[in-house]
């Protein structure tokens, strides 16, 4: 299901990610896994939660999404829950990070769907409990200028560093995926600019084996 980067690119690929906190991977989804997970998150999606507030400890910042947590995909979906646990893909996980990279044990914060479809869809200024963020994109706007781009400033994981100089912003496409030093990197996703958009992502969180502890209750706001 993943068509991951050979082994000769991984040393470039864990510089970059070490300079700056991402890297991404563009079509790490074969053609094959990519109908079969659009069709699952699409199923999947018929037992997710609209959410509409603002994240307190966040800086009050916006989500407007509707997600569905890691113990309803869990029980629903084999597929995705076997991707997840994937070792060759752990193994390249670990390569970029240079250091044991596991499985999080949170069966909430674990693996998770979020998905943008109104205008003015968006998942507002965080960071993350786990310090891996791998997101798989199954949807996503054609054009950078249709919003749900990913805005992340490398090497600051202050909120108000999105909207300082040096702060990013990244289109993707389906099948791409990228991973983010996400606890220490402050990230966003921008608003769907119209109707007719979807951005539909898996998050994958991992960590080390020392971080197993969620340190916020965020992630039980926008998934319980």
């Amino acid at each position: 299901m993943f068509s991951l980067p050979v082994a000769t690119r991984w040393e470039s690929l864990r510089r970059r990610f070490s300079a700056d906190g991402y890297v991404a991977l563009p079509g790490l989804i074969s053609p094959s896994g990519l109908a079969e997970l659009g069709r699952e998150a699409r199923r999947l999606e018929a037992d997710a939660v609209r959410r509409d507030f603002r994240m307190p400890g966040m800086a009050d910042s916006p989500r407007h999404m509707t997600t569905l947590g890691g113990h309803q995909i869990a029980r629903a979906s084999p597929v995705i829950t076997r991707l997840y646990e994937d070792r060759d893909l752990r193994r390249l996980l670990s390569s970029l990070l240079g250091e044991t990279v596991v499985t999080v044990h949170d069966p909430v914060e674990r693996h998770v769907l979020n998905v943008l479809h109104r205008p003015g869809d968006t998942h507002g200024a965080h960071t993350d409990d786990y310090p891996l963020a791998l997101v798989l994109f199954l949807e996503a706007p054609p054009h950078h200028t249709d919003g749900g781009l990913l805005e992340f400033h490398p090497g600051r994981g202050d909120l108000d560093a999105l909207d300082a100089p040096g702060a990013r912003r990244v289109h993707h496409q389906p099948s791409d995926g990228y991973l983010l030093h996400s606890d220490v990197t402050a990230h966003r996703v921008t608003p769907l600019e119209r109707p007719g958009l979807r951005r539909s992502v898996l998050n994958f969180a991992y960590t080390t084996p020392d971080r197993q502890g969620a340190t916020t209750s965020t992630a039980s706001l926008l998934y319980d």
